[in-house]
């Protein structure tokens, strides 16, 4: 073998990282389950939900329909307030208070940090800018974080209740 030339393609990072992964029987399962991964990254980057299998006969949950919404709020008495009232509104089913997060963040050209309390609050997808809208109504910080992420599976009898929680509110564009 000596004196000759072994042939070189050369290939891209993720096709040389492909193709070397392919290589090795034993990795396939998450190889296969790596290809999958760019297309729920883009679903969720373009803001339409991933396709997903039909829910389970019998379930009525239809995945993406309950979200789990997260507010960030200066101290307990604000978080408080503002969950009650969220509740009070049929904005929201139940919300969590999680107390004592550190947030690290830019504002205005200067690193912050800040002692936070972390509210999650589960509502129907459907509330949710009514629910941001009243957030940002209420809340004493300049701009108020509010982003909700779409619950795909959980417990049904949980989910429903969520929805049955929520559901005087007939329309969402207008605030009770």
């Amino acid at each position: 073998m000596r004196g000759e030339r072994t042939p070189v393609i050369l290939l891209s990072g993720g096709a040389a990282l492909l193709l070397s992964l392919l290589w090795m029987p034993a990795l396939l399962p998450v190889v296969s389950r790596l290809l999958l991964l760019p297309r729920a990254l883009l679903s969720m980057a373009s803001g339409s939900p991933p396709t997903q299998p039909s829910p389970a006969l019998g379930s009525g949950y239809v995945p993406g329909s309950i979200s789990a919404a997260f507010v960030t709020c200066p101290n307990e008495k604000v978080a408080k307030e503002i969950a009650r009232a969220v509740v009070e509104k049929r904005l929201a089913a139940c919300v969590n208070l999680i107390p004592q997060i550190t947030s690290i963040y830019e504002w205005k050209g200067k690193i912050e940090e800040d002692s936070e309390v972390l509210m999650m609050i589960k509502t129907q997808s459907s509330l949710v800018p009514a629910l941001t809208d009243f957030v940002r109504s209420v809340h004493p910080y300049e701009v108020a974080e509010v982003i909700a992420l779409p619950v795909e599976q959980g417990n049904y009898p949980y989910l429903h209740w969520v929805r049955q929680a929520t559901e005087s509110v007939s329309d969402p564009t207008v605030l009770p």
